[in-house]
């Protein structure tokens, strides 16, 4: 890394500082996978950033063999007793692991936009951890949502792809937007074979924590805002892209 990392301290929810809102484990994670489910294959799979396993679980929900990498080792423990032997869990960086097999399935989501030096891990991704017939489930926070471009109007950030300081402080480096995310994986090597996005997304994470389990927010409403996405990749929460091996 090029910079002395404390991935236990980043990885924590501070008075000052709040990173990981219900939306995500409730919402996001619900459609990140159903966008996923329809391309995973059988065979091993390796969750790049499992954080404390929560994702990893609704994973486990469509493969059987899978792998995780956690730099944090507060988090890697957490995710231990969370998936119990269900996963294998490597607690190390992803510029040091050596895992020694290749895999069909490999998922990174809302992760390389906290590492230093994303090509590098990308390149790793393809020359090294993904199968030739595999497929790279590559999933990051998106610059042009429109929770964010209020923001810019706000004043709260200067502009649509700003890392803020609280971002920073949980270790964001980049916030990505489609044309940056591509231009990343093709440097790598990877091809992309499909694209899009998750989940239009208007309110801020605070803003649907409040609302959620409310009359205002129903499951017909997020179903919509899913649907929508489909439409406008570029105004989603999140960026997706499907890539295979180079």
């Amino acid at each position: 890394m090029n910079e002395e990392r404390d991935l236990d301290l980043e990885s924590k929810d501070t008075v000052e500082r709040q990173y990981f809102y219900q939306f995500d484990y409730e919402v996001m994670h619900k459609y990140m996978l159903r966008t996923f489910e329809p391309h995973v294959r059988k065979g091993p799979s390796l969750e790049l950033g499992p954080f404390e396993g929560a994702f990893s679980q609704r994973l486990l929900e469509i493969v059987d063999d899978l792998t995780c990498v956690e730099g944090s080792e507060e988090a890697a423990e957490k995710a231990r007793d969370n998936l119990g032997s269900r996963a294998t869990i490597h607690c190390a960086t992803f510029e040091d692991v050596e895992l020694g097999k290749k895999f069909t399935n490999i998922f990174m989501t809302h992760v390389l936009e906290h590492l230093d030096n994303p090509v590098n891990i990308l390149r790793r991704v393809n020359e090294e951890w993904l199968e030739d017939e595999g497929r790279f489930f590559l999933v990051c926070p998106n610059a042009n949502a429109p929770s964010r471009q209020i923001a810019v109007h706000m004043g709260l950030i200067s502009h649509n792809s700003a890392v803020t300081p609280a971002e920073h402080e949980h270790g964001h480096r980049i916030t990505y937007s489609l044309d940056t995310l591509e231009r990343d994986v093709r440097a790598a090597g990877l091809e992309i074979e499909d694209r899009g996005g998750v989940f239009f997304k208007a309110l801020a994470n605070f803003q649907f924590d409040r609302l959620l389990g409310t009359d205002i927010i129903s499951d017909g409403y997020l179903e919509g805002c899913y649907q929508l996405g489909q439409v406008y990749p570029d105004l989603c929460a999140s960026i997706f892209l499907l890539c295979r091996k180079g």
